[in-house]
C-alpha cells in the first residue's frame, strides 16, 4: 500500500517482453549477412541497415521522407515580403485618415501638409522615412503610422526572443531600458564566450537575471547561442531571399523601426556576435518561399527557421559526409521537427549501433561501419550453411567436418560422436557413459553415448582460390554465388582445417590477394579486363610459402583471359591476344611444375571460355565444372573435400 493506491503483482502472461531491448542484434547483423551474400555490397548493407532500420522500419529514410515532406510544405507557407505590404497597407490607412482630416480644414498649413502628402515617394519605406517629422493632426492617422514602426519592431524582436512580449507590450520605459540592459548583458556574455573564456557562473547568473525573456530554458552557453543564432539566421536569410527592391523596403523600415539608439546598437552587436559563434548556419542563403498568403516578419522569419532547421537535419540523416555517424543527429531538432516518436526511432538506431559495437559486430573505420571478424565469422557460417544444406542427401559424411583427424596418431582425446563422422569408436568411454546414465547389464548403448577417438592431422594443404571480379560477374547475376562460395571456403578452412593455408585472389584487370574482410566488402571492377595471368601469378607465390602442403589452385571465371601484365602494367584486349594466352599459360606450367592440382569452375556458356578452361586441363591435368552460378559453392567444397580425402588415401 503506498499513497493511499494498492498494488497487485502477477507472473507476466505473454505480449511483448516488457524487458527486451528495441532491437534485435543478431537479426541485425544476419539482415547484413543476407544481402552480402546476396552479392551486395558490404558498406551499402550496413547503411541499408540504418536507412531502412530493423525489419524495414523507423529507419533514416523514413525520417528523410517526412522531413522532406515538410519542408515542401514550409515553402509553399507564404509570401515573405508580408512585412512590407502590411507596413504599405497601414500607411495607405493613415494617409487616408489624415486627408480626410485635412479637407476639413482651409488654412495654409492645412493646404502645405496636403501637398506633402501628395508627393510621397512611392516607396513604402521612403515614404515612412520622410513622415518622421510629420506633425499629424489626426490621432488615428498618427496611432496607425505609429504601428508601423512599433510592429514591425515587436515583430523583429519577439522573432529573435520568445519571451520578449510582454516587455514590448509594457508602456513603461522602464520595461524598454530592461531589454536594453538584457542585450547589454547577452553581448558581454556571448563576447566572454566568444574568447574562450570561462562563462559558467556569468550564464547562471545572466539567467538569474534574465532568465524570463527565454522561455526554453537554455542550461549552457552553447544552448542559448544556438537557439539565438538559429532564429538570427533566419532573419538574415528573410533579407536574402526578398528581391532587391523588397528586400531595400524592409531594411529601410526597420532602421527606421530601431532608429539610432542603445536598442539598434545592441541588436547589430548581438547580430555580430551569433555570426561569429555560429557561421555554419547559413546566413547569406536565399529561399524561393510561394504562397497565397502574405506573411509577417515573424511568421516569415519562422518559415525560413524551420526550412534552415529542416534543411541541417535533412543533412544529417543522409549521413553522406566523411566519418558520418548516428551521434551527429541532433535528437533535440528532430523532435522539435519531426515529433518525439522520430526522436524515439534515432535513439532506437543509436542504440543499435553502440549494440553492434559494443557486442563486437561492427567496427569503424575512416569510411564508416564495417563488420567486424566476429560478424564474419558469422556470416562464413551462414555461407558453409547454406553449401552443406545444399550437399546434404547427396553424399555421406564430412558435411559438418567433425572429424579432428584422418590417418594420424592417437591423441589420447575423445569426442562424442557424429553422423559421418569416420574416426574408430572409443570403446571404453563410449560404454562408460552408457553406465553413467544408469543402463543396467547388458547394456544397451543409445546414440548419445557413442565417442570416437580424435586423431592428429597429419597431410596439409595450400589453396589458391582465385574468383574473378569483372563486372560481368554482377551483371550475370554471379557476384553472390560468387562470395559466398569464397566466404564458406574460407570459414570451412578456418575452422575445420586450421592447418590448411587458403588464399583467395580476385582478378579484374589486375588481381589481388584478399583477406575475409576484404573478400565481404569487395566490389566488382568497373574496368574491363580478366587478368587471370596475373592472379595465377599470385596464387603461385601463395603455395611456394607452404612447400610442404598439397598445391592446390581452383579458379572460379564466366570470361576468357582479356589481360596480362607486361613490365608490371596491365595489357587488355577484346578479343584476347595471343600473347594474353601465352602469359597465361606459362604461369598454368609454372604451377603444373610445381605439382599444383588446377581445377577450373566455368560459369555461362561463353565458346571462347570453354575452349579456353579445355585446353589448360588437358595441359594441367586438372578437371572443367560447370556448374550452374547457384550451385557453384556446392562444387567448390566438394572438389576442396574431394582432395583432401584423396591426400588421405594415398
Amino acid at each position: 500500500m503506498t499513497g493511499g493506491n494498492r498494488y497487485r503483482y502477477g507472473s507476466w502472461r505473454g505480449g511483448p517482453d516488457p524487458l527486451a531491448p528495441p532491437y534485435d542484434v543478431r537479426a541485425a547483423v544476419d539482415q547484413v549477412g543476407a544481402e552480402v551474400l546476396a552479392g551486395g555490397s558490404l558498406r551499402q548493407a550496413l547503411r541499408d541497415l540504418l536507412r531502412r532500420g530493423p525489419q524495414g522500419r523507423g529507419g533514416l529514410d523514413d525520417l528523410t521522407a517526412r522531413a522532406r515532406r515538410l519542408r515542401r510544405e514550409a515553402m509553399r507557407r507564404g509570401n515573405l515580403d508580408g512585412a512590407v505590404t502590411r507596413a504599405q497597407a497601414l500607411l495607405d490607412q493613415a494617409l487616408a485618415a489624415e486627408r480626410d482630416e485635412l479637407a476639413g480644414r482651409d488654412d495654409d498649413d492645412a493646404r502645405f501638409a496636403q501637398a506633402r502628402l501628395d508627393n510621397l515617394p512611392r516607396s513604402t519605406a521612403r515614404a515612412v522615412e520622410e513622415l518622421a517629422d510629420y506633425r499629424w493632426s489626426s490621432d488615428e492617422a498618427r496611432g496607425l503610422y505609429q504601428q508601423i514602426l512599433d510592429g514591425l519592431r515587436g515583430d523583429v524582436l519577439e522573432q529573435r526572443f520568445a519571451g520578449i512580449r510582454d516587455a514590448l507590450r509594457d508602456p513603461d520605459p522602464a520595461a524598454r531600458r530592461r531589454l536594453e540592459e538584457m542585450l547589454t548583458d547577452l553581448n558581454a556574455l556571448l563576447d566572454r564566450h566568444a574568447r574562450g573564456a570561462d562563462t559558467t557562473d556569468a550564464f547562471t547568473e545572466f539567467m538569474r537575471r534574465h532568465g524570463d525573456f527565454f522561455p526554453e530554458k537554455p542550461g549552457s552557453v552553447d544552448e542559448l547561442v544556438d537557439a539565438l543564432a538559429r532564429r538570427a539566421a533566419a532573419g538574415e536569410r528573410l533579407m536574402r531571399s526578398l528581391s532587391p527592391q523588397q528586400r531595400e523596403e524592409l531594411s529601410r523600415l526597420m532602421d527606421q523601426a530601431f532608429g539610432d539608439g542603445a536598442l539598434a546598437d545592441r541588436m547589430r552587436d548581438l547580430t555580430a556576435n551569433l555570426r561569429t559563434l555560429r557561421p555554419d548556419l547559413g546566413w547569406d542563403r536565399a529561399e524561393r518561399v510561394r504562397g497565397r498568403e502574405d506573411l509577417g516578419y515573424g511568421a516569415a522569419a519562422g518559415a525560413l527557421e524551420e526550412i534552415g532547421e529542416l534543411d541541417d537535419l535533412l543533412d544529417q540523416l543522409g549521413q553522406e559526409h566523411p566519418g558520418a555517424t548516428l551521434d551527429d543527429i541532433d535528437v533535440e531538432a528532430v523532435q522539435r521537427s519531426l515529433g518525439r516518436e522520430a526522436a524515439d526511432d534515432v535513439r532506437r538506431l543509436r542504440e543499435l549501433e553502440r549494440e553492434l559495437r559494443r557486442q563486437g559486430w561492427v567496427s569503424r573505420d575512416g569510411d564508416g561501419l564495417t563488420l567486424s571478424p566476429k560478424a564474419l565469422r558469422r556470416l562464413g557460417g551462414t555461407a558453409l550453411r547454406r553449401v552443406f544444406d545444399d550437399l546434404s542427401g547427396r553424399r555421406r559424411g564430412q558435411h559438418d567436418l567433425r572429424d579432428a583427424g584422418a590417418a594420424g596418431e592417437v591423441t589420447g582425446a575423445s569426442r562424442p560422436w557424429a553422423y559421418g563422422d569416420e574416426q574408430p569408436l572409443d570403446v571404453v568411454r563410449t560404454v562408460s557413459n552408457a553406465l553413467r546414465r544408469g543402463a543396467a547389464v547388458p547394456v544397451r548403448l543409445e546414440v548419445d553415448d557413442f565417442e570416437v577417438v580424435e586423431t592428429e592431422r597429419r597431410a596439409s594443404a595450400a589453396v589458391a582460390l582465385c574468383v574473378d571480379l569483372s563486372f560481368s560477374m554482377i551483371s550475370e547475376g554471379r557476384w553472390g554465388p560468387m562470395k559466398q562460395t569464397a566466404l564458406a571456403l574460407s570459414h570451412l578452412v578456418a575452422t575445420r582445417f586450421p592447418q590448411d593455408a587458403l588464399q583467395i585472389v580476385g582478378f579484374g584487370r589486375h588481381a589481388l590477394p584478399l583477406s575475409r574482410e576484404q573478400l565481404a566488402a569487395v566490389e566488382p571492377d568497373l574496368v574491363q579486363g580478366t587478368n587471370l595471368q596475373h592472379a595465377l601469378k599470385l596464387a603461385g607465390r601463395h603455395l611456394r610459402r607452404h612447400p610442404g602442403a598439397e598445391p592446390v589452385v581452383l579458379v572460379v571465371t564466366d570470361g576468357e583471359p582479356t589481360a596480362h601484365l607486361e613490365d608490371g602494367e596491365a595489357v587488355f584486349s577484346w578479343p584476347p591476344t595471343l600473347e594474353t594466352v601465352q602469359a597465361t599459360v606459362v604461369e598454368v606450367d609454372e604451377l603444373t611444375r610445381f605439382g599444383a592440382t588446377l581445377n577450373l569452375f566455368m560459369l555461362g556458356e561463353d565458346p571462347g571460355l570453354r575452349r579456353f578452361v579445355d585446353a589448360v586441363a588437358r595441359r594441367s591435368g586438372g578437371r572443367v565444372f560447370t556448374p550452374d552460378a547457384d550451385d557453384l559453392g556446392r562444387y567448390v567444397v566438394s572438389d576442396y573435400l574431394r582432395a583432401r580425402r584423396g591426400r588421405r588415401a594415398r
